[in-house]
């Protein structure tokens, strides 16, 4: 399993995984056909140490198959909580091989999530996490190449994928407030800026710009933006004064793991933090077939989070 959503409802952590598979015809591209999700679990702990607790496997709580507009690949998933229900939004390529924003509800956090008819309108690309401050609730999503947000701009599709190179900004993540019913979009998406120490985007060619897999935690009344880099293999994150940004970049979290990608949560439990991530290390860096980790997150007496070496051969 990969990509762990984690959340702590009513003192009990849960995490919402996506499950890899090994693929019936393997071929490895940059779009990511290698991958082969095509259900969830949910997971919970029996006790307040991640690092030491019972893992609760509650099985499988949807299937592609449940899906009436479903194609194939169910990438990350991240699930929010409202009036007792809880949404499971996930990405899921429909019959055309884009990815579109579906919804599942449940009312219990393990689950089963029963998935809405049609995908969201509007929605594209992949990695959508929520951040509920207030009662309003913001999604943060996208990711590139196999994640198809080099083929938007201004929230609408283009006739050719465009990549920014070199000194150019790079491509933006996405953040948009949820409707009141928690169903779709209550706005249009916006563009996530991360800026350098002098106020300018990062750019293309910086090995610390965005590609996938947005997370949003606060600390300290500040907000903290975290995202893999993608082809260069850090987790990197920004800090803002709001849940739009803009965020200055202000360092890694953690150095390239086993295994291609990096995708991540962070969330307070037992009275720390922790870091929830992926990594290839029990498959033999077999990259498509990834398992959990987690280790204790710490911050300076600036807020600032101190590096964590990734590698573990």
């Amino acid at each position: 399993m990969a990509d762990p959503s984690v959340h702590v409802w009513d003192g009990k952590l849960y995490i919402y995984p996506s499950h890899d598979w090994e693929p019936a015809d393997f071929v490895e591209n940059d779009n990511g056909d290698h991958f082969n999700m095509k259900d969830y679990h949910v997971l919970s702990l029996n006790g307040d140490d991640p690092m030491t607790s019972e893992v609760v496997d509650h099985g499988k709580v949807l299937d592609v198959a449940d899906i009436p507009w479903a194609g194939r690949q169910l990438w990350d998933c991240d699930v929010a909580r409202k009036n007792g229900k809880y949404y499971m939004y996930y990405p899921l390529k429909d019959r055309n091989d884009i990815f579109r924003l579906g919804v599942a509800i449940s009312d219990k956090p393990e689950g089963p999530f029963i998935p809405q008819p049609d995908p969201v309108r509007g929605s594209y690309s992949i990695d959508f996490a929520v951040f509920e401050e207030d009662g309003e609730y913001y999604m943060y999503f996208g990711g590139l190449w196999g994640g198809q947000l080099q083929r938007y701009k201004d929230n609408k599709a283009l006739e050719s994928a465009y990549l920014p190179e070199g000194k150019e900004p790079a491509l933006p993540s996405r953040v948009v407030r949820l409707s009141e019913d928690m169903l779709g979009f209550a706005e249009e998406p916006k563009p996530v800026q991360i800026l350098d120490e002098e106020g300018q985007p990062l750019t293309a060619d910086n090995p610390y710009r965005f590609f996938e897999a947005s997370w949003m935690h606060k600390y300290n009344g500040k907000y903290y933006l975290s995202y893999s880099t993608g082809d260069t293999h850090y987790l990197c994150y920004a800090v803002g004064d709001n849940p739009y940004g803009p965020f200055t970049y202000k360092g890694v979290i953690m150095t390239p793991v086993v295994g291609w990608t990096t995708h991540h949560s962070i969330v307070e439990f037992g009275g720390k933090w922790w870091l929830f991530h992926h990594d290839s290390v029990p498959s033999g860096g077999k990259t498509w077939l990834r398992s959990l980790k987690v280790c204790e997150l710490q911050y300076d007496e600036n807020g600032n989070i101190l590096p964590i070496e990734g590698l573990d051969e």
